[in-house]
């Protein structure tokens, strides 16, 4: 009877811990930048682009190439930074985390 409890418990945080990491997911954005900031875009926690911003200085150019590069660049960069977010925040809600049995 009493792992059965335990088993609920555990259960419970489990949904718990779930439920706060998805939140965090939600209202996650960061912002990812090339070229000195002539390229910016904006990430949610789901890795999905919210905003791409191009300097107009960038045309004026005529260099596909460069722009692409810089395209890369600063999704590349946003993608690193949603992955140390939520690194950090798994990292803070599994320190609340308490399995029965395991600490």
């Amino acid at each position: 009877m009493k792992n059965l409890q335990q088993m609920q418990q555990m259960l419970k945080q489990v949904q718990q811990f779930q439920e706060q990491l998805q939140k965090q997911l939600d209202e996650l954005e960061v912002q990812g930048s090339a070229g000195g900031g002539m390229v910016t875009v904006k990430m949610n926690g789901q890795k999905h682009l919210s905003e791409v911003h191009i300097e107009a200085e960038i045309f004026a150019s005529r260099d596909l190439e460069m722009l692409q590069d810089l395209i890369l660049v600063a999704v590349n960069d946003a993608t690193r930074k949603v992955d140390e977010q939520l690194a950090s925040q798994m990292g803070n809600l599994a320190g609340g985390f308490n399995l029965p049995g395991l600490t």
